[in-house]
């Protein structure tokens, strides 16, 4: 379900309309969502992105653009869940706060990875499949693991990838 309120950009792609639940977010431009995927109010996906199938961006949480997010990602926007007060009676929005979630321009996430709330993603990282990432990664880097750890630099990725092509092509 696509809900009126949601602000689609030009060329958004959903292939699968129905397999959705998206509401009051915001998609950019050229962006495709893959199917059940849950986008919740107040969360904002830049232009050019990919959301893969199965991925829940809950409120609070503000994809930049050209980010990979890949199939069942979770992220969270609250550090202490619970669903009832002190009291014993259940909890309303008036009782927590959204921690803010911010994935910076040119990021990827692996499959099944898990992004807790509060958490800044550095532009152009890497979070490796299954990671679980509980404090901010920086710019480029490479994370995995629970928790993830820095275990690499994408710009030093690319550029040993890149020799090892050349130096099959000479071969």
């Amino acid at each position: 379900m696509i809900a009126p309120d949601v602000e689609l950009g030009s060329h958004v792609s959903i292939p699968q309309p129905a397999l959705v639940n998206l509401y009051g977010c915001r998609i950019g431009d050229h962006t495709k969502i893959g199917a059940f995927v849950e986008i919740q109010r107040g969360a904002v996906i830049g232009d050019y992105c990919k959301i893969s199938s199965h991925t829940f961006v809950c409120e609070g949480v503000a994809i930049e653009d050209g980010v990979f997010v890949g199939h069942g990602v979770m992220f969270t926007n609250d550090l202490t869940p619970s669903a009832v007060n002190a009291d014993g009676t259940l909890q309303t929005a008036a009782d927590w706060a959204v921690i803010p979630t911010r994935v910076a321009r040119r990021a990827s996430i692996g499959s099944n990875a898990t992004i807790l709330a509060g958490v800044t993603i550095g532009e152009g990282a890497l979070v490796g499949a299954g990671a679980v990432v509980t404090r901010d990664v920086p710019p480029h880097a490479v994370v995995a693991g629970v928790p993830a750890v820095v275990i690499g630099n994408r710009q030093e990725l690319s550029t040993r990838a890149a020799r090892r092509a050349e130096r099959q092509m000479a071969q």
